[in-house]
């Protein structure tokens, strides 16, 4: 039974041997027969592609690469200067529009890419101001994270009365 599934493992990432042209043609196969294979050049095929250059769908996430850049830049600084909450967030949000990528239609792998590696920055910078925090309280780091977590939430509160005072004293 073991060789069985070794073998339905190899067999699945084992190379493809068919020519890439054949491959290429199969993304465009459907089901209905108008629909004929794109004609033309690579140059026409991505300008005139969903997902082509003339679209949001491609020059949202080359913009959105310098997150990625900016993440990546501040490997330099030291971890007392970095962004608990800024980091969880870029992680977060890498995390979650990486599986929407490849949900929505059409499929845009390109914000796919930007995304994960979104969020391998995220987690990175996460794990460096965890370690960094856990070094000077000589704790774990689950305790570390539900201090971080009870002054978060403790912010919050605060700045919810200040705003509350605040919408009060105009009022009156």
């Amino acid at each position: 039974m073991s060789s069985r599934a070794g073998l339905r493992l190899f067999q699945a990432f084992r190379p493809i041997k068919a020519p890439l042209r054949r491959t290429i043609c199969k993304r465009y196969a459907a089901t209905d027969a108008t629909v004929a294979a794109p004609t033309g050049n690579l140059a026409q095929r991505l300008w005139n592609s969903p997902v082509g250059v003339k679209t949001v769908h491609f020059w949202a996430p080359v913009m959105k690469w310098t997150l990625v850049l900016a993440g990546v830049s501040d490997f330099a600084r030291p971890a007392e200067k970095l962004s608990l909450t800024q980091n969880i967030a870029l992680t977060a949000t890498g995390a979650i529009w990486t599986r929407w990528c490849f949900i929505i239609k059409p499929r845009n792998v390109l914000l796919a890419a930007v995304n994960f590696f979104l969020g391998c920055v995220g987690v990175t910078q996460v794990t460096r101001i965890l370690m960094y925090q856990q070094s000077l309280k000589n704790g774990s780091i689950s305790t570390v994270v539900g201090d971080d977590a009870k002054d978060i939430t403790d912010t919050a509160r605060d700045t919810g009365h200040d705003a509350v005072k605040t919408a009060k004293a105009a009022v009156q």
